[in-house]
């Protein structure tokens, strides 16, 4: 992204703050950054962790910034965004609220030019990945900027139809959340098998992330490296086996269309 590109970021909470973290370490003038933040508290970490300068309530400020990044929760936008708008209608609109759709984003900000970003927490350090969609008013330049704007969070992802960032969500953006649930189980049959509790924790995070990274260094699918793993008759093939019995894979299937119709849900 150009240095020298004003950017005003709506909302200042985690997300905002690993993308404006991200812009500072590659070299983005703080004076080139505002953030409007309502909760006083988050404004000075803002101002303290950044040097950004961080507004209270939407005001000129924001008439400079060519791009402008929705960093509310979904169900304030309605709120927030009338202020805003007379301000930043000129803009590039880069959204990540989750499951609001560009429509009307384009209905409150007054700008066409509307990307939405499905990211996951792991942008946090840097290792997460985003879902990116594009309206058809967005030019290659501005797609760039916006690979850019995420490029310090991890990696990104554009898919064609807006409607499959609902898949999106479902893998990747909530996807964080089921591998926590399984290091949690894994954690407490450590714990029932006598291991205590915290080498029953580096045992399970280990193993995901150490698995994680073979998966992405193989150019074999993962069915594969699992039956590299699962000796008949021996403890790995116990295990799925007693997962397949019980319908686990079916049952996590079946959970990520839940959580893709909630976000059409929430779409609409």
């Amino acid at each position: 992204m150009d240095p020298g590109t004003a950017i005003a970021f709506i909302g200042g909470g985690n997300m905002a703050s690993a993308l404006i973290g991200g812009l500072r370490r590659g070299g983005h003038a703080a004076g080139d950054i505002v953030v409007v933040e309502p909760f006083e508290a988050q404004r000075d970490k803002l101002m303290r962790d950044f040097g950004v300068a961080a507004l209270p309530a939407a005001d000129a400020r924001l008439a400079a910034a060519g791009m402008v990044v929705w960093a509310v929760k979904p169900q304030s936008f309605a709120e927030a965004a009338p202020p805003c708008a007379p301000f930043v209608a000129g803009a590039l609109q880069v959204s990540v609220m989750a499951g609001m759709r560009s429509e009307a984003i384009v209905r409150c900000s007054g700008s066409g030019r509307v990307v939405r970003a499905m990211p996951n927490t792991p942008a946090l350090i840097g290792r997460g990945i985003t879902g990116l969609h594009a309206r058809a008013a967005v030019g290659q330049a501005e797609r760039a900027a916006v690979e850019a704007l995420f490029a310090p969070t991890g990696s990104t992802l554009w898919v064609a139809r807006e409607e499959d960032l609902d898949a999106v969500t479902a893998l990747s953006s909530s996807g964080p959340a089921y591998v926590f649930y399984f290091i949690e189980a894994m954690m407490q049959a450590g714990a029932e098998m006598g291991l205590p509790s915290a080498q029953a924790r580096r045992l399970a995070q280990e193993t995901f992330a150490g698995a994680a990274a073979l998966a992405m260094q193989s150019d074999e699918p993962p069915d594969a490296l699992r039956a590299r793993v699962t000796s008949r008759g021996g403890t790995t093939h116990a295990a799925i086996a007693s997962l397949d019995a019980d319908g686990v894979k079916a049952a996590f299937v079946k959970a990520l269309h839940a959580a893709r119709a909630r976000a059409e849900e929430l779409g609409r």
